[in-house]
């Protein structure tokens, strides 16, 4: 969860400002969520400051307690660890995988800022290019390649990251957005409850192109008129508003670049120098999208029986217009080849990390995407990617992840009761910090306990199952506002309590991690 939106609470006009910073790049669709609640800007600005004094102090406490449990860890005893033949380099990196762990829990700092402080720290006491006090009396083996730290900065897929950005960057300032959703939603017709499936399944089909925040962010623009028809003392408000996140949320497990945990696990899954399962595109989407569509008519299920319509009828109005030009020619043009490309991903040759430069050099080359456009980009995310692929290089380079294999006996453990534990673990934590962050932390250490229980993981259905089924958990878990952007911006509408997400979030993600787990056997 970006750091933006850390800190918020009830319904705040705090909170509302936080999202409002967050999606800065929206302002022209956020503008309508005034519609909900008026600000009272003075009162607003000293509550602000307040609360923004008693986080900051919050935050000082953690980054403190976080840098001295990692200075201790560091200097404890190898002995401590249990792990045999410990070298001085893996305990580094031991204690920089806590000062991360603690970091991204606690949200003391950006969780993007933590990302790059881990990759400096690595690099200036673990790599070949650290502080002569700390690689001095090690040999050159020991040490990491600085080269292969820096190029997580550039991993193919921070590419396809920054391809699926600019894609929806190009689609909102094209229009393209809009009239997409006005004419997607246009079957569904006026009864509620249809008008309540349509918004479920349209937000779940952009998300799976376009980052889930947003989606929502642009979705929920499309209800302020939609409110004004309906009762200010019925729940239909409340299905409305929560079917946003839930669609957003599950939309994007839908294919590989619907989330970023999606392409954490392909990464580990499609490592030519690791397991090379070679999982395409289309191949990941025949799968997964039939399991994203169940668990959004399950959803829509689920908010009409908790928050059921008052009023059976609702006017749908939608505004906005396509601009009519030749950029917007290109951006559909560009638009429907990217995605043809990546559903063949197998046919063609291309994988799915190459394809994202269509975009990003045809915008670039034909204007429609320029200079300022570009600071729309989410660098935070992209940042806080490359932090979590540079933690698993360590862990993997080190021999660290091995040696903590050998010594944890894993193989002795059922296959299942791992799944089970590693599904557990990411959904409590996914909840609570960063979808991003957790995958980022668990896929490197599961990529190697994989590895190393072999065969034994037939049973339940190999490798594939482990990691993916950690993409999917942190995708279903939505409990709390703080638990994923799309959650904060529904819930700062003021529209919904948040015993009304937890409610909603407890049920689809037990039937999600289920459903997920299916799926993948499947597969």
């Amino acid at each position: 969860m970006p750091s933006a939106l850390a800190g918020m609470s009830g319904h705040s006009p705090f909170g509302l400002f936080q999202i409002y910073h967050y999606m800065s790049f929206f302002n022209k669709k956020i503008f309508h969520l005034h519609l909900f609640r008026k600000l009272e800007p003075q009162r607003d600005l000293k509550f602000g400051n307040k609360m923004s004094s008693k986080f900051n102090n919050k935050q000082f406490i953690a980054s403190v307690i976080s840098v001295l449990a990692t200075v201790v860890v560091a200097f404890l005893p190898a002995d401590c660890f249990g792990i045999e033949g410990l070298t001085v380099v893996q305990q580094r990196i031991i204690a920089i995988f806590v000062f991360a762990t603690l970091m991204w829990l606690t949200e003391a700092i950006p969780a993007w800022a933590t990302s790059v402080c881990l990759i400096c720290m690595l690099l200036f006491v673990t790599s070949d290019s650290a502080l002569s006090f700390y690689s001095s009396g090690l040999e050159k083996s020991e040490l990491l390649s600085y080269k292969v730290l820096m190029a997580t900065f550039a991993d193919p897929i921070i590419i396809l990251f920054l391809g699926g950005f600019v894609l929806a960057i190009a689609t909102t300032k094209s229009g393209l957005d809009v009239v997409m959703a006005r004419y997607l939603l246009k079957p569904f017709g006026k009864r509620s409850e249809v008008v309540l499936l349509g918004f479920i399944l349209i937000t779940g089909l952009f998300s799976m192109f376009i980052s889930n925040t947003a989606t929502a962010a642009m979705m929920l623009t499309f209800l302020a008129p939609v409110f004004k028809a309906l009762p200010a003392d019925g729940k239909g408000r409340v299905a409305l508003t929560l079917a946003i996140p839930l669609g957003a949320n599950i939309g994007g497990i839908g294919t590989p670049i619907g989330t970023p945990p999606n392409m954490i696990a392909l990464k580990y899954l499609n490592d030519p120098e690791g397991m090379n399962l070679n999982i395409g595109f289309g191949e990941w989407m025949m799968y997964m999208v039939p399991m994203t569509l169940i668990l959004l008519v399950v959803g829509w299920w689920l908010l009409l029986r908790f928050f059921p319509f008052k009023q059976k009828t609702i006017e749908l109005n939608i505004e906005g217009n396509i601009q009519h030009n030749w950029r917007t020619t290109v951006v559909i043009v560009t638009f429907i080849v990217t995605i043809l490309f990546w559903l063949l991903d197998k046919v063609t040759g291309v994988n799915a990390n190459t394809v994202a430069m269509i975009p990003i050099a045809v915008f670039a080359a034909t204007g429609v995407i320029t200079a300022k456009d570009l600071q729309a980009v989410n660098w935070s995310v992209l940042w806080m990617v490359a932090g979590g692929f540079a933690l698993g290089v360590a862990l993997n380079e080190s021999g660290l992840a091995e040696n903590a294999i050998q010594s944890i006996p894993f193989g002795q453990w059922s296959p299942l009761v791992i799944l089970i534990i590693a599904m557990l673990v990411c959904y409590t934590m996914s909840n609570f910090i960063s979808n991003t962050a957790t995958t980022a932390l668990l896929v490197p250490v599961l990529a190697v306990v994989c590895k190393g229980m072999g065969d034994k993981l037939e049973d339940i259905g190999g490798v594939t199952t482990m990691l993916i089924a950690i993409a999917i958990t942190a995708s279903v878990s939505m409990c709390l506002p703080i638990s994923t952007p799309p959650n904060a911006i529904a819930h700062s509408t003021g529209l919904v309590k948040q015993n009304e997400m937890l409610k909603v979030g407890i049920c689809i993600g037990v039937i999600g991690m289920v459903l997920g787990y299916f799926t993948l056997r499947l597969m």
